[in-house]
């Protein structure tokens, strides 16, 4: 890819071809921040939603003042549950703990699942232990993708309370559940941590069993030094 110069990526982003407009905001990757959000703001709005979702994206990485009411904005008012979701996700990237609020509200009153769990990942992302009650919560979901997202956000957070309510999907059908129970126990020391460790080290599933022996190791690790 050419690196092209500011007013060339601000003019390009107007181009009435798609393609020149991705390859546009793709140039940011290197732009400072502050350079780069007034030139990504030009095409939130865009017809596309895959470049909307590129620049949505792009506001959670390139961070300044200005990300932060822009990406509560779309979460809380855009009409496409994507660009919601895209919201959601990019809001944990930028790690603003003002996020938790607007992130906790989104994940009980949106009706779209896909909202939900991105709002639940970038819970886990933010690190912060007040989403203990809402992860809670998003473990009794009939969806199992948030299950899996309650679950790994919980050992994001290091909520070491929610052992005992994510402990009852060790013998869960869905491998990637047990696998995200695996990865999130390993930050969650424990002498229950560690049984449940050892079960599932024993894992018919490889991915699983290759999860457990690494947080068996971190846990352990932890505990000699």
């Amino acid at each position: 890819m050419v690196d092209l110069s500011l007013e060339e990526i601000s003019t390009q982003l107007e181009s009435p071809n798609l393609r020149d407009r991705m390859v546009a905001l793709a140039n940011l990757r290197n732009v400072p921040a502050e350079d780069a959000v007034p030139l990504i703001k030009k095409v939130l709005d865009d017809e596309s939603l895959q470049l909307r979702s590129m620049a949505i994206f792009a506001l959670g990485i390139k961070q300044t003042a200005e990300c932060y009411p822009i990406l509560v904005h779309i979460l809380e008012t855009d009409p496409d549950y994507s660009m919601r979701a895209d919201a959601a996700g990019a809001l944990g990237y930028l790690g603003d703990s003002r996020a938790f609020e607007p992130l906790v509200r989104i994940f009980y009153e949106d009706t779209d699942w896909l909202v939900r769990f991105s709002a639940a990942v970038a819970l886990g992302n933010l690190k912060d232990p007040r989403a203990h009650d809402v992860l809670i919560s998003a473990l009794d979901s009939e969806e199992v993708v948030l299950q899996q997202a309650a679950i790994a956000a919980l050992g994001e957070i290091k909520d070491v309370e929610s052992i005992d309510h994510i402990l009852r999907f060790a013998q869960s059908d869905d491998w990637l559940v047990r696998q995200r129970l695996a990865e999130a126990l390993g930050n969650l020391p424990s002498p229950k941590s560690v049984s449940a460790l050892k079960y599932l080290e024993k894992d018919s599933h490889p991915h699983v069993a290759e999860s457990a022996k690494i947080s068996l190791q971190r846990l352990e690790g932890g505990s000699t030094s």
